[in-house]
């Protein structure tokens, strides 16, 4: 039996899949170019110190750290986020300049245990502005993230919306005022789609916790900067149906100080988006006091959920041409073919081998999927023509050779 090449938790993707994750990259990162926010791409190894208390007891468990060879403790990024402030810390107001509009599409790392739609290896898209307290940078975060969605494919999804300040006045009128007790308190009340409610109430009392906070929580109501950013996310296109505030919604970090969020989608048991407004963690990495918002797209679990559905739309809408060589002596002539389909902005293959063997060239497009194979003969090379041959309804057509990418644009 052959042995699985790659680490639990770990994949390799074929061209397949690999195509699918390209095309929903593209379609996320036009997105979040259109509504203006800029790239930045961060180192994968951070220092251990730069990782360590950002985000929680439980998660700095999940963190891989190790030595260097230069004994430096360091660690694979555990999000965009932390990374992304520490260049903020280093750079703002220097060669960024504020407020900045930012997304990183990047691979991250964490050591827990590989589930459907969890690995240890797995891309995230974040889109985060920094430099503005103004709810309208809450709301174009919802915005961005809810314009994204859509055009990926995604379509019964709603976005769930809470406070953290909301949250901690709630912890207080408990009595519950100590902030290492509060972030206690709603690192349990995370694992509420988890354990269920009575799971959480368990562990609430096990820790020391009244497990009334439930019932506090069940009667909360969005504070008037909540009820304005979910206004201000409507006028920016967001539907109403699709934005609903949610009592129980905590999100696990420690860094979020005011708006939180999750995206659920129907039929998938896990959020698919979150994040918030994390105020704080620029100057607790050492830098400025630079106010922040952000999110991040689950690009794994939209890719569970749209892979099939993807799949299918590019191999119906591709027109992926293969040329053939028929002979060593028109080699020069089908290469020349090739070069002129791509200047038209064409996808375009051609044959690699030296026996010029049609029937092969035929078999290897349709086991590849191509829509098209020009078939360039002698009689045809005489003639200025080429040969069509439509792989999918098996029908040929013989064109003029000049007006070849023209025709294939517009073949039914």
């Amino acid at each position: 039996m052959q042995k699985k090449v790659s680490l639990s938790g770990f994949r390799d993707f074929l061209p397949k899949e690999a195509r699918v994750r390209n095309y929903l990259k593209n379609k996320i990162s036009q997105v979040f170019e259109l509504f203006g926010f800029e790239p930045l791409e961060t180192p994968a190894l951070e220092r251990a110190e730069v990782l360590l208390g950002k985000y929680g007891e439980e998660a700095d468990k999940l963190l891989y750290l190790f030595e260097d060879r230069g004994r430096r403790k360091v660690g694979l990024r555990y999000d965009l986020t932390v990374p992304t402030a520490r260049v903020l810390a280093f750079y703002a107001n220097s060669q960024i300049k504020l407020p900045f509009k930012r997304y990183q599409i990047q691979d991250v790392f964490r050591a827990e245990k590989p589930q459907k739609g969890r690995y240890r290896q797995f891309l995230q898209c974040d889109v985060d502005i920094f430099g503005s307290k103004n709810v309208l940078s809450d709301a174009e975060i919802l915005a961005v993230i809810s314009r994204a969605l859509e055009e990926v494919g995604l379509e019964k999804f709603v976005i769930r919306i809470n406070s953290r300040k909301i949250l901690l006045e709630a912890l207080d009128k408990l009595g519950i005022e100590e902030s290492q007790a509060q972030l206690a308190v709603l690192r349990v009340v995370d694992k509420l789609d988890k354990k269920g409610r009575e799971g959480v109430e368990k562990e609430l009392e096990e820790k020391g916790f009244s497990k009334n906070v439930l019932l506090e929580f069940e009667k909360l109501e969005p504070d008037e900067e909540i009820e304005r950013i979910i206004e201000l996310a409507e006028n920016l296109g967001i539907e109403k149906v699709r934005i609903s505030f949610d009592p129980f919604l905590v999100r696990g970090l420690d860094y979020y100080t005011g708006m939180i969020f999750e995206v659920v989608c129907q039929n998938f048991p896990s959020s698919i988006a979150g994040g918030g407004r994390y105020d704080n963690l620029v100057k607790a990495l050492g830098g400025p006091d630079i106010p922040a918002v952000g999110g991040s797209l689950g690009f794994e679990r939209i890719y569970e959920i749209l892979k099939d559905k993807v799949s299918k739309q590019l191999e119906e809408g591709q027109g992926k041409v293969f040329v053939s060589v028929f002979s060593k002596e028109l080699l020069q002539d089908s290469l020349q073919l090739v070069s002129k389909l791509r200047k038209e902005e064409i996808y375009c293959d051609f044959w690699l081998k030296d026996k010029y063997d049609l029937r092969q060239q035929l078999k290897q497009a349709d086991e590849k999927g191509y829509r098209f194979v020009l078939i360039l003969g002698p009689d045809e090379k005489k003639g200025g023509k080429v040969k069509i041959r439509d792989m999918r309804q098996r029908q040929e057509k013989l064109v003029d050779i000049q007006q070849v990418g023209k025709i294939i644009k517009e073949w039914e």
